[in-house]
């Protein structure tokens, strides 16, 4: 391999299992106002650091977490630039979005009736949160060694659409939809030594992480954690990571049923499966330069009349807190925001992979919009990267409504049909900077 094509790669587990149990985060549901009741597995910060021949450096942290709302994302990032050196453009954090794993932060538990000596401890785990993932970027960062990466492609059966329609077309709830748009592929990368043994297998789905419902009262990684678990069991001394894609309208299928743990094991039985049968064939090599680039994008906010408010507001309860908290912003004399600031971030491994890193909840309608910037057969998209503001939607969910058009969480507002062609256009130009075309 040519010199300026080598990469070093580091790696780094840290485990975040809170040391007391604190409330599950992932459903609005009063089954859930109490502290998980026993551990299925224990949940991981997995970090690996990558060094191209040029001395340009990079961490990607996963992490078995559900969401990380603006303020606690902007602490967390700070901390790993502290301990690392690292730029913005040069981190990214990404979520498996399991919805059996600990609330966090200040944001969310104000959202819930949490005791106060919970409320304490969720404040304290979150602390420490922060300092766990520090600790896996510069762990791996510490860790950086000449290695060979490299990549391909396979496919689940586990992924559903999750938009419902009625005979009109109506949006009418949220259930398996067979005929809906989803992306079952499977990413899959391995790290080798330069003798050729395995160090590391990372696999990357776009599919909610809700095989467990809110009746499980166990913290768990849901079907990630599940695969993870069994790739390092069958590979002592590999690290396993999953990445999170686009698939904030995709669930695992089936989910919630009398047996969900093991329906979640199997799920991550077949995921492991599929990463091991792809980086045992052929694969794409992986080289540098690698060349990063972020940016912050504006996405515009819908403006609607009062009229209109009001009337989002008397719907389901799901969609309608976001209309309320903009009739309250109102009725308090204050204009409620018209845009949300969203990071995107791209790295790009010579002229082999470009992965773009997209925020929030995305929706999997991005994937086929990042195929037209980009070459498909070299493209990785992941979402829940760096914050988790709530859904992000394409326009066409926009104007069907329901569920995944809910808007923000912390911040309140909910998402123009425009934000989508923000993004898009925000991607290309981004991709222009990093090859000056």
């Amino acid at each position: 391999m040519n010199e300026n094509h080598t990469l070093h790669i580091g790696l780094s587990t840290v485990c975040i299992t809170p040391s007391e149990p604190v409330w599950l985060y992932g459903y609005a549901t009063e089954k859930r106002y109490r502290p998980y009741e026993g551990i299925e597995h224990d949940l991981h910060a997995k970090a690996l650091a990558i060094k191209d021949a040029h001395g340009h450096k990079t961490v990607l942290v996963t992490a078995d977490l559900c969401v990380m709302r603006k303020p606690l994302a902007e602490r967390v990032a700070a901390r790993i630039a502290r301990r690392t050196g690292l730029s913005p453009e040069d981190i990214l954090v990404n979520l498996s979005h399991t919805h059996s794993g600990p609330m966090i932060g200040e944001e969310d538990p104000r959202r819930w009736p949490l005791p106060p000596e919970m409320r304490e401890r969720i404040g304290r785990y979150t602390d420490t949160l922060v300092e766990y993932l520090a600790e896996s970027a510069a762990g791996a960062l510490a860790d950086l060694r000449p290695a060979r990466i490299a990549w391909g492609r396979g496919r689940v059966g586990f992924v559903r659409n999750r938009r419902m329609f009625d005979s009109e077309g109506n949006y009418s709830g949220m259930k398996p939809n067979p005929a809906g748009f989803t992306d079952p592929r499977v990413t899959v990368l391995r790290v080798d030594n330069p003798d050729g043994t395995p160090r590391a297998l990372i696999g990357s789905l776009a599919c909610h992480a809700v095989t467990l419902s809110h009746d499980n009262p166990r913290l768990c990684g849901d079907y990630p954690g599940f695969a993870k678990a069994a790739l390092e069991a069958r590979q002592p001394g590999v690290t396993a990571l999953f990445v999170q894609g686009c698939g904030a309208d995709a669930n695992s299928h089936p989910r919630a049923t009398p047996d969900q743990m093991e329906w979640a094991k199997r799920q991550g039985e077949e995921l492991a499966r599929e990463v091991e049968r792809v980086a045992a064939g052929k694969l794409r090599p992986l080289r540098g330069p690698l060349r990063t680039a972020r940016t912050v994008l504006d996405l515009p906010l819908r403006r609607r009349s009062r009229a209109q408010l009001e009337t989002a507001a008397a719907g389901p309860e799901s969609t309608a807190h976001n209309p309320r908290r903009i009739l309250e912003q109102l009725d308090r004399g204050k204009t409620p925001a018209e845009t949300h600031p969203a990071p995107i971030t791209l790295w790009r491994f010579a002229d082999d992979l470009v992965l773009v890193a997209l925020p929030g909840e995305t929706v999997s309608g991005y994937i086929p919009r990042m195929e037209q910037i980009f070459d498909p057969d070299r493209l990785w998209v992941a979402g829940y990267c760096n914050e988790v503001f709530g859904y992000l939607p394409t326009a066409q969910i926009v104007r069907e409504g329901g569920y995944e058009d809910r808007g923000l969480v912390y911040e309140i507002g909910q998402f123009d049909a425009a934000a989508e062609d923000v993004v898009v256009d925000g991607v290309r130009r981004l991709a222009r900077t990093m090859t000056g075309k």
